[in-house]
């Protein structure tokens, strides 16, 4: 499985999906997904407005 892209708006950073609920930013930071539109930093606990990031089961093939 290939992860998805997403674009933090808040920090201007392009992350990577490692798992449907969590991610990684360009500078290493873990993300935990909140919705679609928003993940948790896991270090800081701040709340990031992000580009689409849905749940596979969200998806229809």
């Amino acid at each position: 499985m290939m992860g998805k892209i997403f674009f933090d708006l808040e920090d201007g950073d392009f992350g990577f999906t490692i798992s449907d609920n969590m991610g990684m930013d360009a500078d290493g930071n873990i993300m935990m997904r909140m919705s679609d539109n928003m993940a948790m930093d896991m270090e800081s606990g701040d709340i990031h407005l992000i580009s689409s990031w849905s749940a596979d089961d969200d998806e229809m093939d």
